[in-house]
């Protein structure tokens, strides 16, 4: 998805590390899962955290994630699956929580399904990081003002309402990026609209449990 300057720029941003334990909720694919292996290495630990609100889809997500744990030299790789709000008891104390393009899903029928909220996440997440740990979303940003409105249609969502809702659950920014910032993406159409599908404006965010 990125060109590898900008995916090394965003590993560091996050600060992952060699014994680093990592926590990649709704890893797609798992590319970010692989990165944080290699990242970590035998000292460090990378959960694979599938929400159970998705398990379901026919690409078998869960499958997906336990199928590359078991590849070579992924011993360091755990695939989980849980409810959303029950992230922290299928994990262990970390030092990232990675949430990429996944936050705005918070805000939508199919995550809230179970009854979580982005509210009651957040506090998951607050639960599970040790002191001092990072909490980075990356995002597709939505025009000013729209709050969360766009985030079942669009895909998007306002940065400024991510941030009050993680600053809620007593997490701190710690920093902010414009590295994924488009001025040319008008805000006002899906984000797998080919005319910006890849290119849109991207907000990041580096929050830090005290």
């Amino acid at each position: 998805m990125y060109k590898q300057t900008k995916q090394s720029e965003l590993i560091r941003f996050a600060r992952v590390e060699a014994g680093s334990t990592v926590i990649d909720v709704y890893p797609g694919d798992g590319d970010w899962t692989r990165l944080f292996s290699d990242i970590v290495g035998p000292e460090g630990r990378v959960y694979s955290f599938v929400p159970a609100e998705v398990a379901h889809f026919k690409n078998d997500p869960v499958g997906g994630m336990r199928m590359l744990a078991k590849e070579p030299g992924r011993e360091n790789v755990e695939a989980v699956s849980a409810d959303l709000v029950a992230m922290p008891e299928v994990t262990q104390p970390a030092d990232v929580l990675w949430l990429h393009l996944f936050y705005h899903d918070l805000h939508t029928a199919l995550m809230q399904a179970k009854g979580a909220t982005a509210a009651e996440f957040n506090r998951a997440v607050y639960e599970r990081l040790k002191s001092g740990g990072s909490y980075i979303i990356v995002d597709h940003a939505a025009a000013v003002g729209t709050g969360t409105s766009d985030a079942q249609s669009l895909h998007r969502i306002e940065p400024a309402t991510v941030r009050e809702e993680v600053e809620a659950a007593g997490f701190v920014l710690d920093a902010e990026s414009t590295m994924l910032a488009n001025k040319d993406d008008p805000h006002s159409i899906k984000v797998f609209d080919p005319s910006i599908k890849g290119e849109t404006d991207r907000f990041v965010y580096r929050f830090v449990k005290p």
